[in-house]
């Protein structure tokens, strides 16, 4: 016999999420913790970009727009990682690579080379 239940799934009302942990608190004052691995693009976020996120108007699902993911409340209940695949993820990587580029000054060697001078105090 197969029994149907309903889960009641209350509203976020704020989330974190670390280098290793999405933890989302719910308005009934549950906690749900999942790994960021869960999510390949939360994962390879920044974390200015993991911290913004926003809760959607039902409170049902968060949004990040930065890093295009959208992860729903009754998934995390359900314990339920992103379905995406590789090619999606690689191609999506793609095309971060060039928006995060760090481009950095080239140090001149005439800089770079300059000696150090030491002085000794003569004792007294």
């Amino acid at each position: 016999m197969t029994t149907l239940t309903e889960i009641s799934i209350s509203p976020a009302v704020n989330a974190s999420v670390t280098d290793n942990l999405l933890t989302v608190e719910l308005a009934d004052g549950r906690k749900i913790s999942v790994p960021t691995a869960w999510y390949p693009r939360l994962a390879h976020g920044t974390p200015k970009e993991r911290r913004q996120w926003t809760i959607s108007y039902s409170g049902q699902g968060l949004h990040w727009e930065a890093l295009d993911e959208d992860i729903s409340i009754e998934g995390l209940i359900a314990g339920r990682p992103s379905n995406e695949n590789t090619a999606m993820i690689k191609k999506w990587m793609e095309t971060r690579k060039n928006i995060y580029e760090i481009k950095r000054p080239k140090k001149s060697l005439a800089v770079a080379e300059q000696p150090v001078k030491y002085t000794t105090r003569k004792k007294k």
